[in-house]
């Protein structure tokens, strides 16, 4: 909630969603061959009908099947252009609003977990986590020696941006957290490598590639947006609300989809 109480991450939810239905329909109207649509579509129809005006002969039926596969065929060859113009630029947007929407920063007195994967069992129980003023750990460190793993619990003292350390040989890896609340762009996670993950997952630069250190994870709550009396991840909220956008001004506009 906002400081007057406006549920701001379903305003910008609504607000994203509407603009991407109506770019979408623009998009496919203005990429696409309408006339050339409506008849794929006219065709398909008349095929459909055909099997429950006919459903009684054989052949009738058979032949309907094998045009509807065809005409569906068409129809979706039609389509691909658009669409394959569309989702790239829309994966690219899912991936950074997910930095703000997908996950709450740590409250402060709420002990969280930060996570080290490793490349090698020694490594692990060698590697060391250190805080900066206004973080302290709760409990000796887990080890999880089949996972080459090791994990702190931590609690934040005060809200703020902090960079913690992990000491593995003598080398030191930083990670950036965020405590406090509201929209924050958070990276959950830092990767070595794995460069089409991180495009995904992480917002940090990569971890060298000769480090012992394979990931460094910090435990951030999910985040759920409240609309209409349901809680929703947001992702799954923003297409149903941008599909029901995109034929919402398709009628309007009067496009072949």
């Amino acid at each position: 909630m906002g400081s007057l109480g406006v549920n701001v991450p379903a305003l910008i939810v609504v607000g994203i969603s509407l603009v991407i239905g109506l770019v979408m329909v623009l998009v496919f109207r203005y990429t696409s061959d309408q006339k050339a649509i409506h008849v794929a579509k006219d065709r398909l129809k008349a095929h459909l009908l055909a099997l429950r005006l006919f459903q009684d002969q054989i052949p009738v039926v058979l032949r309907s099947y094998g045009r509807i596969v065809v005409a569906t065929g068409r129809y979706l060859r039609l389509a691909f252009k658009p669409l394959l113009l569309v989702i790239v630029p829309l994966t690219f947007l899912i991936v950074q609003l997910d930095r703000y929407l997908g996950s709450m920063p740590v409250e402060v007195g709420h002990p969280f977990l930060i996570t080290v994967r490793m490349d090698n069992l020694k490594a692990s129980n060698e590697a060391s986590l250190q805080l900066p003023d206004g973080l302290a750990t709760t409990a000796p460190a887990v080890h999880v020696p089949s996972e080459n793993e090791i994990a702190w619990r931590v609690v934040a003292e005060k809200p703020g941006q902090y960079i913690i350390n992990i000491q593995a040989s003598d080398e030191t890896f930083s990670k950036r957290l965020v405590i406090g609340a509201g929209l924050q762009r958070l990276s959950p996670v830092r990767l070595r490598g794995k460069f089409w993950e991180r495009i995904f997952v992480s917002s940090e630069p990569a971890l060298p590639e000769n480090s012992l250190i394979e990931s460094i994870d910090v435990q951030y709550p999910a985040r759920n947006v409240a609309l209409a009396g349901f809680e929703w991840n947001w992702i799954w909220l923003f297409f149903v609300l941008s599909l029901a956008a995109g034929f919402l001004f398709k009628s309007i506009l009067g496009i072949e989809i």
